[in-house]
């Protein structure tokens, strides 16, 4: 077995070469966030990487489709942590929505550069977003949904319906912040919630 390779036979990256593909990765996150997605080339990504060459970016990555992948993974990654985090120990239904909804807004506003990028890949086509990552990304919400009709805590709705609502408009601050930095995205949330909790709540 060669040096650096694993039983498997696949080359292991050594922590160099880790450490370069992060800061390739940031880059390029950085990159689209200010020039846009279409914008961001090789060059302009090296050049804010500090690289010497295009071609340290080539040897980690095979196309701008394969980076721009990376750093999708690695924001999702960054979600998916802060919003487990925000969730864990939650008692009821209702405050796991309201946990939910302020935790997606939080995080737009603490990570600006990040989601700005995201939108932009988005909307131009660089994510593959089809119908099961739809599905995907409502499931966390429509556990919530269904645990509080479970319980009692929430009326009989439609939770597919309920959940697409709501996480496009937890959605809603990136496109609002990439043209109104002034946002207050505290009273965004507290909106919000109020919003979801009437339209969620059981009957009285």
């Amino acid at each position: 077995m060669r040096a650096n390779e694993s039983p498997s036979g696949k080359r292991d990256r050594t922590f160099t070469e880790s450490a370069r593909r992060a800061q390739i990765v940031a880059a390029a996150i950085e990159t689209i966030a200010e020039l846009g997605y279409a914008r961001a080339s090789f060059a302009q990504i090296a050049k804010r990487a500090g690289l010497s060459s295009t071609g340290l970016i080539s040897y980690h990555f095979a196309s701008k489709s394969e980076l721009v992948k990376q750093a999708v993974i690695q924001i999702y990654g960054e979600i998916t942590t802060f919003m487990t985090e925000r969730l864990e120990g939650r008692p009821t239904a209702s405050a796991a929505l309201r946990a939910y909804i302020e935790g997606n807004v939080e995080f737009s506003g603490a990570h600006p550069v990040e989601m700005k990028a995201l939108l932009d890949i988005f909307i131009n086509g660089g994510i593959d977003y089809d119908e099961p990552t739809e599905r995907a990304t409502l499931s966390p919400l429509e556990q919530i949904l269904r645990w509080g009709q479970e319980t009692g805590e929430f009326r009989d709705f439609d939770v597919q319906v309920m959940a697409t609502s709501l996480q496009r408009s937890v959605e809603g601050p990136n496109f609002l912040l990439a043209g109104d930095s002034a946002l207050d995205l505290q009273a965004y949330a507290r909106e919000l919630v109020a919003l979801f909790e009437r339209a969620t709540r059981a009957d009285t």
